[in-house]
């Protein structure tokens, strides 16, 4: 039996799912019923559910580190997901960009480069992640370190790196089972969207 709950912090409804202490999906939104049904829509088909009215200390251990992740905090509690029912590469996928830390953005095509598959696999699979925020999605971006619209959109994807600022200024690299991720500090794609945008107010 998967159990789901719901709860606002700040403002802010973030859902969960699991079973047997696995966290098998997790959302948030504005509202809850958003946050309930994209919760809903992540769970395998067919799965048998109940909503919760009280959380168990799992749940609120849970939300309390989305709720972190979402104000821009780093955090270091990690959780078990249920990734076996993903494709292999999906689960590859995520696993890489669940190493990448706050304050910091990889592109698609490095993490492609860690998971022996295509940019376009990674951006499926960002697109589908079960786990955002657990799973940062919002840290990988195109080569051109802009940002794609996948997931929870651009102003919320901008939002979160917006609060991830830490003045970092130099790339680092990290290795994912043996292999090394090249990252970015979250200031280059800030700093690359604003010319951007200063561009196009000049053109129009």
């Amino acid at each position: 039996m998967i159990h789901v709950y719901g709860k606002q912090v700040s403002n802010v409804w973030f859902c969960v799912a699991f079973d047997n202490r696995k966290v098998f999906a997790v959302s948030f939104s504005s509202d809850e019923k958003t946050a309930l049904q994209a919760t809903l829509e992540k769970l395998p088909y067919g799965a048998v559910f109940t909503q919760l009215k009280k959380p168990e200390k799992f749940h609120d251990s849970v939300i309390n580190v989305l709720s972190r992740i979402y104000m821009g905090k780093p955090v270091s509690q990690r959780f078990p997901l249920a990734l076996e029912r993903l494709p292999k590469r999906y689960q590859r996928i995520l696993k890489t960009v669940g190493a990448i830390p706050c304050g910091y953005v990889a592109t698609y095509g490095e993490v492609a480069k860690v998971c022996a598959t295509g940019p376009r696999v990674v951006g499926r699979a960002m697109a589908t992640n079960p786990f955002p925020l657990l799973i940062p999605c919002h840290r990988v971006v195109r080569s051109n370190l802009t940002l794609a619209g996948h997931g929870a959109g651009k102003k919320v994807r901008l939002s979160l790196l917006e609060k991830e600022k830490r003045n970092f200024r130099k790339e680092k690299t990290i290795r994912v089972d043996g292999k090394p991720l090249l990252l970015f500090p979250v200031e280059r794609v800030l700093n690359r969207l604003e010319r951007t945008n200063v561009k196009f107010a000049q053109i129009s």
